[in-house]
């Protein structure tokens, strides 16, 4: 989760929120780039050191035309890649479904056969020692570690949004419209988050909280609650 005065993303633990980091780095790279490009420009223009009889004019429109071009392609390109990498989801290994209302969640386990239950915020009164205010929840999410998970989302009442950053997932809770995403938990942990989306006065007391477990621990976790 996210720490105090981290100017960071959080931790990525999933294959595409890793992806969407490097592209985070990469684009501010360029943007780096046009800076540093655009500051010696002026540099020298100030200076004396640049005027207009010094530089061709066609040199300067034909170099003004085709940088642009190179750094749009460079963004672009991978950015369009890691669209198309969100939106596969090729044979998934469990299927959860999200529901949105205010203000809980309540979660649906498809595979499974009467595996269902409602996600309330913990109030700071009932909070265990050590446990993060506002974050905690009553039922977390169970999901095993290195498995695609598809998450459906929709909502009951009003618009929401499941979003959950270490995984790099973010998808809009719509009443009466299924969406749908997936990750993959690349390691065991307990990941954060909260609904995305002003859905009325309770808003930001709706959080989202993934736990991702060994496969043999979910088999005994879900074994136990659909029994």
């Amino acid at each position: 989760m996210a720490n105090h005065m981290q100017f960071s993303f959080q931790d990525a633990s999933s294959p595409i929120m890793e992806e969407l980091t490097q592209f985070h780095d990469h684009a501010l790279m360029v943007a780096l780039a046009i800076c540093s490009l655009v500051l010696y420009l002026l540099t020298l223009m100030l200076t004396g050191k640049l005027t207009a009889n010094t530089v061709d004019a066609q040199a300067i429109e034909l170099v003004w035309t085709i940088l642009p071009a190179m750094v749009l392609i460079a963004l672009a390109l991978p950015s369009l890649r890691i669209l198309y990498l969100m939106d596969e989801i090729n044979q998934p290994d469990l299927t959860l479904k999200a529901i949105g209302h205010q203000w809980y969640w309540s979660y649906e386990y498809t595979d499974f056969k009467n595996l269902t239950f409602d996600s309330y915020m913990t109030p700071t009164t009932d909070l265990p020692k050590g446990h993060f205010r506002l974050l905690e929840v009553d039922h977390r999410v169970i999901v095993p570690t290195e498995s695609t998970v598809r998450v459906i989302v929709t909502a009951n009442d009003v618009l929401h949004s499941w979003a959950v950053p270490s995984l790099g997932v973010k998808t809009d809770a719509i009443p009466g419209r299924l969406n749908q995403t997936s990750f993959v938990a690349s390691r065991p942990g307990v990941y954060y988050g909260q609904c995305s989306e002003i859905c009325g006065a309770n808003h930001s007391f709706m959080p989202i909280v993934v736990e991702a477990t060994p496969l043999a621990n979910f088999e005994n976790w879900s074994s136990t609650l659909s029994s």
